[in-house]
């Protein structure tokens, strides 16, 4: 099955056999469905936190931040812009020269509402000879598109989301990269005034975001007042998976084996290898002006307040849970806090031992830490918060993604409809132990919570692993929070279109 030269280039790649072997058995037996016990609400695995909780976690991270604590916002920005412009893409491909259907008709209208309409503008001057105002009056809409989304232009198409002018001011236009360094600066500097932001971004485009973090850093930095130590990390060829045929067998393309990018599971490698006490992460596109920064901010510290909470509390237990003499009715306290805080739940734990009960409460409590922001699902059910059960027969919150549920189950789906929140991407990790030692969160990976899709090569049919989600299956053994944030502090940008919503105007 392998050869000679494919064993180098595993070898190359930092990818054993075992590991091929392991994900060509999974295009075999395929991932199982999780079971759940139902969705995630409020009362029920979601914390909707009051008006005094709120307060008292603010005012909880405010302490925390006068620590030297290394507090890092991971941000995951290797995503092409391509999929942001499909609409276009289309449109500029097809025989028609005019915008026909809603989406053309609004962009073109509101065109110069974008932030980069003036390079547009420019780009359309000197390609075209003539400004964006005057082709649309000649009806010459394509020469518009094709200089945002070319080389010859601005490129659009082909740049990661982080590098597209998102946001207008009065004196800038701002990037998403942009807008993440002055929220590091509002919520995520130390006693030193020292702001760590890390990015996860493609090896082609790297030289583009550094260039651009150059061009941009000592204007934040002298806004703010900080400090900003910025580094870049790029997917490991390590978390690469093979694709297969449709008979399960490795697939080749001119006799190589075809390697595809592991998906944003692979990123908590990337993720174990930061030396940080608190670790925010959020998606690139989610951001807003600074005008409706407040609440993004202000929930961003509530929730990190409440994990610093939790941690202080499970860290107190822990050293407790050292005294192997500790008495029942302390265990019973911690065991109520494990169930009643950490929303982990085990039937019969009255039948354990004093001692089976101390080694489970310390395995429960010694884990890596998130709080997980959920929003009001105002849209169709589907992944987001659920109650699964675990390996170990114990019960605890889960993020799924709707493919992870068997859909075919009647009393699955309808616990999948019944699920009021879903998952915005709004985490803030804990990745160390008591004593100060760095977890190391690959152990703390479930690898049966992958995903299996049909892609194609050259015409050809092929079969795709991902690996378990960073916020699903690779956090699937750490203790999980949930708390009900506002859906104003979500505002992703799916489309060029959604610039124009208010949010991001």
């Amino acid at each position: 099955m392998l050869n000679t030269s494919d064993k180098t280039i595993l070898h190359d790649r930092g990818i054993s056999i075992l590991q091929i072997e392991d994900q060509l058995k999974s295009f075999v037996t395929g991932f199982p469905f999780l079971e759940i016990r139902g969705a995630a609400e409020l009362g029920k695995g979601i914390i909707q936190v009051s008006e005094t909780e709120l307060q008292t976690a603010l005012n909880i991270w405010e302490e925390y931040l006068k620590s030297d604590a290394t507090i890092i916002k991971f941000v995951p920005a290797s995503g092409a812009a391509s999929r942001m412009f499909k609409d276009l893409f289309e449109f500029l491909e097809s025989n028609k020269s005019e915008p026909t259907n809603a989406f053309e008709h609004k962009f073109f209208d509101e065109i110069e509402k974008f932030a980069f309409y003036e390079d547009l503008n420019e780009a359309c001057k000197k390609n075209n000879k003539l400004s964006i105002s005057e082709l649309i009056a000649s009806k010459q809409y394509k020469p518009i598109v094709a200089n945002l989304l070319h080389e010859n232009g601005l490129n659009y198409g082909a740049l990661p989301k982080g590098l597209l002018k998102f946001h207008s001011y009065p004196t800038q236009k701002r990037t998403p990269m942009q807008e993440h360094l002055v929220e590091g600066a509002l919520y995520a500097s130390n006693k030193s005034n020292l702001v760590n932001i890390h990015f996860t971004v493609s090896k082609e485009h790297r030289a583009l975001f550094e260039k651009h973090l150059n061009e941009s850093v000592s204007i934040f930095e002298k806004h703010f007042g900080v400090t900003y130590k910025v580094s870049f990390s790029e997917q490991k060829p390590s978390t690469d998976t093979i694709a297969a045929d449709e008979n399960n067998q490795p697939f080749r393309d001119k006799g190589n084996l075809v390697f595809r990018p592991g998906g944003h599971g692979a990123l908590i490698e990337n993720l174990n290898d930061l030396d940080g006490d608190i670790i925010f992460i959020k998606n690139i596109d989610n951001v807003v002006p600074d005008s409706l920064k407040k609440n993004t901010v202000t929930y961003k510290k509530i929730i990190a307040g409440i994990l610093i909470n939790l941690q202080q509390q499970s860290f107190a237990y822990l050293r407790e849970l050292e005294n192997e003499s500790i008495s029942t009715a302390k265990l019973s306290i911690i065991a109520q806090f494990c169930e009643t805080k950490l929303n982990n739940h085990r039937e019969n734990l009255h039948t354990l031992s004093q001692s089976e009960l101390r080694l489970y409460l310390i395995g429960k409590l010694n884990r890596p830490m998130r709080v997980c922001g959920m929003v009001k699902n105002v849209g169709e059910p589907g992944g987001g918060p659920f109650l699964t059960v675990n390996s170990d027969g114990t019960v605890s919150p889960q993020i799924l993604e709707s493919s992870q549920i068997n859909l075919n189950n009647p009393a699955d789906k309808e616990k999948m409809l019944q699920s009021t929140h879903f998952n915005p991407v709004d985490l803030v990790c804990a990745v160390k132990n008591y004593r100060g030692e760095k977890f190391n969160l690959l152990k703390y990976v479930d690898k049966s919570t992958g995903f299996i899709s049909l892609k194609s090569k050259n015409g050809k049919e092929l079969k795709a692993l991902e690996l378990p989600g960073l916020w699903n299956g690779a956090m699937s053994d750490w203790n999980t929070i949930f708390v009900e944030v506002p859906i104003e502090t979500f505002n992703p940008v799916k489309t060029v279109n959604d610039l124009l919503r208010t949010q991001h105007q």
